[in-house]
């Protein structure tokens, strides 16, 4: 069905965005390969597209084109069949040329991002360290067995947690609190809280949480170290 809406999200660098419409509760995803229009799309663009539902991963528009520039005489022909063959006739050549390697590379960014995030070295040096200290607590007796399977618990919530924040981003459903997630993390679940902000890209570009988030890392690297140590309690 078609629809009308404006682009509220655009991602230039992953081609792709989200659109807002009346007649949709959640904004509806779209890519580069199914806009129609000859400039770029933009935030605040007025487009006319078809929903569609795949996978139960919510809406998505194809055949997305801009309305902004057109007027009142225009907009029908705009959203009749046969206008939108006629624009990939004209820029297929220039797709089929250009396009591959684009989605190559985009393909080689999403695949290699994951495993190489700044600061990606310290934190795996963290966790080392943080493993190393619960086994030789364990080992010591300076900690009951129950905490291993605490961390791994916390750990899976945590990523869990981090997933379903994510999916209600994209569905526009009710928020998870960054603070639920910063306690996630103190409690020792920062290294599930990292790796879910890096294979599901949630929270991975927020500053002002990343620097909240290494100070967890840092406030709960040091409170185990000073138990072990004997420091407290």
């Amino acid at each position: 069905m078609q629809k009308q809406g404006t682009v509220v999200r655009w991602d230039a660098s992953r081609a792709f965005g989200f659109i807002r419409s009346p007649d949709t509760s959640a904004d509806v995803f779209f890519h580069v390969r199914d806009y129609r229009g000859t400039a770029p799309p933009r935030e605040g663009l007025a487009v006319v597209y078809e929903e569609i539902h795949v996978g139960g991963k919510g809406p998505r528009a194809m055949a997305v084109l801009p309305t902004a520039h057109a007027g009142g005489a225009f907009q029908p022909r705009s959203t009749a069949p046969t206008p939108p063959p006629a624009h990939p006739t004209r820029r297929a050549p220039v797709q089929r040329a250009g396009q591959p390697p684009a989605a190559r590379r985009r393909r080689t960014v999403t695949a290699i991002e994951p495993t190489t995030p700044t600061g990606s070295a310290l934190i795996r040096l963290l966790m080392l360290g943080w493993a190393g200290l619960l086994g030789w607590g364990l080992w010591a007796g300076r900690l009951p067995w129950w905490v291993l399977g605490a961390a791994v618990a916390v750990n899976l919530l945590t990523f869990l947690v981090y997933a379903i924040d994510k999916s209600a981003a994209q569905n526009g459903r009710w928020r998870t609190k960054e603070s639920h997630l910063h306690l996630l993390s103190l409690a020792g679940g920062w290294p599930g809280a990292w790796w879910a902000q890096q294979w599901l890209r949630h929270k991975s570009r927020k500053a002002e949480f990343r620097a909240v988030y290494w100070a967890t890392v840092v406030l709960h690297c040091a409170a185990l170290g000073a138990w072990l140590g004997g420091w407290l309690g």
